[in-house]
């Protein structure tokens, strides 16, 4: 049987069969959004989050009185997310108007990614002035899941392969020349262990040059620090200093660059020179950020050869009344820096707006302040300590969530006992921790203690 026009009805066509058509077609365009099998949402040109469907925050675990005009879209992604955001995505949909299939990774409550792939496009108005940005995320665990089986097993057979060649040559070099070629291979290894104790013991100098071997005594302040390099064979890019400066204040910066080897090296020593020049001309911390941003982004980004890095620069003011020390800090996309009070709480001190310092000529700074009484410790680290990775897959990071916890299980406590817990937190870690990790603690002690030097041990 068929409808007007020679259309065929469905089949089981009845009075229940159009109910049930019908209450399909009486669902609301709101509905339809909330409950879509994709996420969406819709930010002002800022970035900020004015909309958001309920997919996307299932699939994210937030709640939407914590995301809607309170984050970022970025803030939604990991760091390496973000990094392509604010470097690629973000620039290319301003001038493109919009964006279709962009492979992003956001993270989850808890600190899992989820793999996406993210469409978005700029609404205009009618003067063409661009209003707000819509944006669609799906659900790419599968698809990533798939592409990195189909990558794996294509790698396990042209391992295979290779080693197969290389088995058969090696049968063959060794049935003609076997005393000469162990001969041979033993002269190789102890060239190679020779070169490597040599490269080994030049790194660990050069590495030295780039961090002090300690941190000066701070009057009123106690200071301690650590560095963990990830690999004994490679120069890390992790940085810190503190030092007097103008008046009773004295400076101190904590950071991280791009990259490894002796281009990070060589971006370490810029960096640290140009902050402690910029801080004895204006010990402004927002000022001095500025100044880095600046010779960074003309001495690379200018050139077509982008260097970046993130930093948190700050000047302490010890010797209150009540033997307070005032904080002031700057930060460029780093992670916030935790405080652990005398009072047995501990909570992150934010820089919301902070960008990759040296990427653009005139990058937002992050400011925040605030004063440390008795028994209260200030801690910057690098993300190495919160991107650790943890559980019997290693597939999950620690966190900031998980730092904080740490830090209100143990507060209060001086930098010292601080940096001393987090050195076993990351040995704890193990094959987990694969960057390099600088940790910086500043407290102002709860009872007075004689002025000693402080060591900067590192491993």
């Amino acid at each position: 049987m068929c409808r007007a026009g020679g259309m065929p009805e469905p089949a089981g066509n009845g009075p229940g069969t159009d109910a049930a058509f019908s209450a399909l077609l009486e669902d609301s365009a709101e509905d339809l959004y909330e409950s879509a099998p994709c996420g969406y949402l819709s930010t002002m040109m800022d970035g900020t989050i004015a909309k958001i469907n309920a997919t996307l925050l299932d699939w994210l675990g937030l709640e939407r009185e914590a995301v809607v005009g309170r984050r970022r879209f970025a803030d939604l992604l990991t760091v390496g997310g973000r990094l392509y955001h604010e470097t690629h995505f973000a620039p290319l949909l301003r001038m493109q108007g919009e964006l279709r299939g962009v492979a992003l990774e956001m993270r989850r409550q808890g600190g899992g990614r989820l793999p996406v792939l993210v469409s978005a496009v700029v609404k205009h108005g009618t003067g063409g002035e661009p209003l707000l940005i819509r944006t669609t995320v799906f659900d790419a665990s599968d698809r990533r899941s798939y592409e990195e089986e189909l990558l794996r097993r294509r790698k396990d057979a042209e391992q295979a392969r290779v080693e197969a060649e290389q088995a058969r040559a090696e049968a063959e070099r060794a049935r003609a020349e076997s005393e000469r070629a162990h001969a041979e291979a033993d002269q190789a290894r102890r060239q190679a262990e020779a070169d490597r104790t040599r490269l080994a013991a030049a790194l660990a100098v050069l590495q030295q040059s780039l961090v002090p071997d300690s941190l000066p005594a701070v009057p009123g302040l106690e200071t301690a620090v650590h560095y963990h390099t990830a690999a004994p064979d490679q120069l890390g890019g992790d940085f810190y200093d503190l030092f007097p400066v103008a008046g009773d204040r004295w400076a101190f910066f904590l950071g991280d660059v791009c990259g490894k080897g002796p281009e990070a090296a060589s971006l370490t020593s810029l960096t640290r020179y140009t902050l402690r020049a910029a801080a004895h001309h204006d010990p402004e911390p927002a000022a001095a950020l500025a100044t880095l941003n600046a010779v960074l982004h003309e001495r690379y980004t200018a050139d077509g050869d982008p260097r970046y890095c993130t930093c948190v620069v700050g000047v302490v003011e010890p010797g209150g009344e009540d033997g307070s020390a005032t904080v002031r800090i700057a930060s460029g996309g780093h992670p916030p820096a935790l405080v652990l009070r005398s009072d047995g709480s501990a909570g992150y001190l934010p820089t919301p707006g902070g960008m990759l310092v040296g990427i653009l000529p005139g990058a937002p700074i992050g400011t925040a302040e605030t004063v440390l009484a008795a028994g209260d410790t200030l801690v910057l680290y690098t993300d190495g300590l919160t991107e650790a990775r943890t559980g019997p897959a290693r597939d999950a990071l620690y966190g900031e969530d998980a730092l904080r916890a740490f830090g209100a299980d143990r507060a209060p406590a001086g930098p010292r006992e601080v940096i001393t817990a987090l050195t076993g937190l990351l040995e704890s870690f193990g094959d987990g921790l694969d960057d390099d990790t600088a940790l910086l603690a500043l407290g102002v002690p709860a009872t007075p203690t004689p002025i000693r030097p402080t060591t900067s041990p590192t491993s």
